[in-house]
Order: structure tokens, then sequence, then C-alpha cells
């Protein structure tokens, strides 16, 4: 029962829900017209929710976007059930056999728990998994619709693996600053279309340097990024509350006036 003694709902209205919603005459014009593609992108934006309520310790917008998250999921099942691809309960049934085959530390035999969780056993897990679907190269079962700065770090991590990488930050921080260098000299020489390609890929070689050095610290860089946006609006806010106080907004301003309320900001966060 919910807080207003109403019995609560479960996966499987949910899953009712779907269907009809997607039963043709008497379900949404919207819903009906929504394909695997289409839907795609709100299941990325949904996991992007899910962490920001994460990152904010927000727990009930965690409920709630754990519920559209769901609902992603429960979404994408109905339409392969329509085209007898597989049903809800097979991606169920399919993750639960993967779990149970993962963590033989945990659901294996006498044995197999007693030896514990050995260094690399997810990888080599995943490696007996894929058999005959081995990709060609170690980099390619990195999937390339990652967030750029993400896949820099799963990429890099992978080389890592097989001796691809500094053994210390200290050269992954010299590297950085020779890419800055060089992204500094294809400004200074910009020549037309050419130079703001070659400007392009010396930046790309900053960020993803940007990248090794999250890894080497163990920190994600998508959420130092993330962390940084919110200080960037929080600093900003702070801008135009004060201006405000003057019945002005920051196009009434100037660069010099709004950088020392930036300041004036960071000052009072400290």
């Amino acid at each position: 029962m919910d807080n207003n003694g109403a019995k609560k709902k479960t996966l499987s209205d949910l899953l009712a829900v779907m269907a009809a919603l997607r039963t043709p005459g008497t379900g949404c014009p919207w819903d009906l017209q929504q394909t695997f593609a289409t839907i795609a992108p709100y299941t990325i934006e949904e996991a992007y929710e899910v962490a920001d309520a994460i990152a904010r310790g927000d727990h009930d917008d965690l409920k709630d976007e754990l519920g559209d998250l769901l609902f992603q999921v429960v979404y994408h099942a109905r339409m392969a059930e329509e085209r007898h691809a597989f049903a809800f309960a097979d991606v169920v049934d399919a993750i639960t056999t993967k779990m149970l085959r993962r963590h033989p530390h945990v659901f294996g035999t006498p044995q197999e728990r007693a030896a514990g969780a050995a260094p690399g056993f997810w990888d080599r897990a995943k490696a007996a998994e894929r058999g005959d679907k081995e990709p060609a190269g170690i980099l390619d079962e990195v999937p390339a619709a990652l967030p750029a700065l993400t896949r820099a770090v799963k990429l890099q991590n992978k080389a890592a693996k097989v001796g691809f990488d500094w053994p210390s930050l200290a050269p992954v921080l010299a590297k950085l600053k020779e890419e800055l260098a060089e992204l500094e000299t294809e400004i200074a020489a910009r020549d037309g279309e050419a130079g703001a390609e070659a400007i392009k890929e010396e930046l790309g070689d900053l960020l993803i340097v940007v990248a090794n050095v999250a890894r080497h610290l163990k920190l994600d860089p998508e959420g130092a990024l993330r962390a940084a946006n919110e200080k960037f609006i929080r600093r900003f806010r702070y801008i135009e509350r004060r201006l405000a106080e003057d019945a002005r907004s920051p196009a009434q301003s100037n660069l010099a006036e709004m950088d020392a309320l930036w300041d004036e900001a960071k000052a009072k966060e400290r």
C-alpha cells in the first residue's frame, strides 16, 4: 500500500500500460509511431537524469528517474515483442543468468565461493561469453555511442591492460602541456578551413589527454565536468542576482563588472 492506502502498482501493471499504449486503434498515436531508433535518445537522456539525481543526492527524484529509465526498458522490450524478437521476460532472464554466471564467487560451487573474486574475473567472464564473437581488436568492444570523454577513458583503459600506458601521472601532465602548446601553435597559425581542421584536431588531442589525466587520478571526467557546469551555473546566477539588485541584466553590464562579481561569488563559496 502507498501512503494513501491504495494498492501499489506492480511491474505487471507497467507492462500492461505499455501494451495498451502500443495497441493499434486504441493506443497512443505518438507511442504507436515510435521505433527503437526514435526512443533511443530518450533512453540515454533518462540515464543521465538518473545520474543527475544521484549527484544531487535527491532520493525522491532518483525514485522517479529510475522509474522513467525502467519504462525505457519496458518500451524497447515491447517493441521487440511486437516483432517476435524477444519479450521483457527474456530480458530479465538474460540479465539474471548473466549475473549468476559472472559471479561464481557468490553463486557458484562451495569451492568457487571459497576461492573468492580473483583479480580480472569480470573481464575474463566477458571474454568467455564472447567466444567466437571476439572483436577484431581490443578497442572494438568499446561502444562508439558512449559520451566522448567516457569513451576516451574506456579506450585508454583497454590499451593500458596490454601495457600501452604511462607508468605515472607525471608524463601524462607533461603530455597535456605539450598538447596545449601544439593547440596554441595552430591557433597562432590559423589559416582558413585547413587551419580550422588542424585546430579541431589539436583540441581533440588535448581533450583525450585530459581524459587520461582523469583516468590516472581515478576520477570520472564526465562527473568532474558536470560538477564544473553546476559551479558555473551557480556563480553566473550570483552575477544575475547582484545585477538585478540594480534593476539590470548581464546584457546591461560589461565583462569587467561581471568578472568582479564572479570573483565575489567564488570568494563567498570559500
